[in-house]
């Protein structure tokens, strides 16, 4: 069972209101400085850390609000100074800043301070499955709960009115654009089309470069020789459901036979907010969890993996920058469309021959790893996705962010020219 549904946290934001209602009005009274603060929900990286270093080299005042001790211990070993988000100290800070920077949600610093700051929302990937105001969970209310519809009424509207506090929101592309601007209720105006710093990161530097910074986080797990392959397991988050696609004991067998045949390792990458029982019942040296309290923001990762596996993460449309064969594995694919929706159908992404089990899945990887012709085909659907959802692939997403920051009334630091 999954640790987070939007349920139980649109519950506990009910029960907040009058918490929210005490910073609205203190904002109105404390003046907000010039420093910038950040804040991510999957930790220490993400778009904000790529922003965060853009606005330090242009010498403004930045802070980055930790929700954890293993927050701080993270930004600590990159030299980032930090408070807690919760608490005094962060509120002060959230309240006092000019501009907040989130990649999640205003959660992402301190939800009590941000009223009438400078929002600036880097989300954190292109949207497939529907989001924010298109998703019929983002007003859900725990079931059985009295006056439902018009508690989920009151949740659309707060929802409608947060967004309205973003003045930046970066879009990948101009059709990642129109679904965000749906989503979040904002004019086009305010979501522009600069590319997403939190993809900067597999443009920069080169190629070799980019595979041995990302085989050194790999090896975090344990050891990792370069002639082994890597396959990455990315299954969605389901809002409190299990994930349909977890292997049975026969599956694991045969997954573990796979990649002994081609010497790989598979990691596998549970969203943060979920829990499933992804590992083999026994020990294997091949399958090896990489779940963020191990490694935060998987996409620097990303260059040392051969192939990955997903149903819905918006990873599939990152790993087309880097031209890498995707497997789509959706058991639930009817049940999801109907229940969640994506923008434009299923089919669109993930072909005509996605796998519905990991039978067929494990066949397709199977062809992807053996035979070269396979593997280049399903390359370069994956760059031919990437190129119809990524406007700009030259490393300088983050920059772009920063200028349309600035043009947008924010000042520069002072002592700048």
């Amino acid at each position: 069972m999954a640790s987070f549904s939007f349920g139980t946290g649109n519950a506990a934001k009910l029960l907040r209101i009058p918490l929210y209602a005490v910073g609205r009005i203190a904002a109105l009274v404390i003046p907000r400085s010039d420093r910038w603060v950040f804040g991510c929900g999957a930790g220490i990286g993400d778009g904000a850390l790529a922003l965060y270093r853009v606005a330090e080299q242009k010498g403004h005042r930045v802070l980055w609000l930790a929700r954890s001790t293993r927050d701080a211990d993270d930004a600590k070993a990159l030299g980032i100074r930090t408070v807690p988000r919760d608490g005094l100290r962060g509120w002060w800070a959230t309240i006092r800043a000019g501009v907040v920077v989130v990649t999640h949600g205003l959660g992402d610093v301190n939800r009590y301070g941000s009223s009438d700051a400078f929002v600036v929302q880097l989300w954190h990937g292109i949207p497939l499955k529907r989001i924010g105001l298109d998703s019929p969970v983002t007003a859900q209310v725990p079931p059985g709960v009295p006056g439902a519809v018009v508690l989920r009424r009151l949740l659309t509207v707060l929802y409608r009115r947060a967004a309205q506090r973003i003045q930046v929101l970066p879009a990948a592309s101009h059709r990642s654009r129109g679904r965000l601007e749906s989503a979040f209720g904002l004019d086009d105006d305010r979501v522009i089309v600069t590319g997403e710093p939190r993809v900067d990161v597999l443009s920069q530097g080169t190629r070799e470069q980019r595979r041995q910074n990302a085989a050194t986080l790999l090896t975090r797990t344990g050891p990792l020789l370069a002639a082994q392959r890597v396959l990455l397991y990315a299954p969605t988050w389901r809002d409190g459901a299990a994930d349909p696609a977890i292997p049975t004991a026969a599956q694991w067998v045969e997954i573990v036979r796979l990649l002994e045949k081609h010497d790989a390792i598979l990691f596998i990458r549970s969203h943060p907010l979920g829990e499933g029982a992804y590992s083999p019942p026994w020990s294997s040296g091949r399958v090896r969890m990489l779940n963020s309290d191990l490694l935060a923001d998987v996409t620097p990762a990303l260059p040392r993996v051969d192939v990955l596996i997903t149903d819905y993460s918006s990873m599939a449309y990152d790993v087309g920058l880097l031209a890498m064969p995707v497997v789509y594995l959706a058991p639930d694919a009817e049940q999801y469309a109907r229940e969640r929706g994506f923008y434009g159908k299923y089919s669109d992404v993930a072909g005509d021959d996605n796998a519905p089990d990991w039978e067929t899945a494990l066949a397709q990887l199977d062809a992807v790893l053996s035979d070269d012709a396979v593997r280049a085909e399903r390359s370069e659907r994956s760059a031919e996705l990437s190129a119809h959802m990524h406007a700009h692939r030259d490393g300088r997403n983050a920059r772009r962010v920063y200028q349309a920051i600035r043009a947008r009334g924010v000042p520069a630091p002072k002592g700048a020219r």
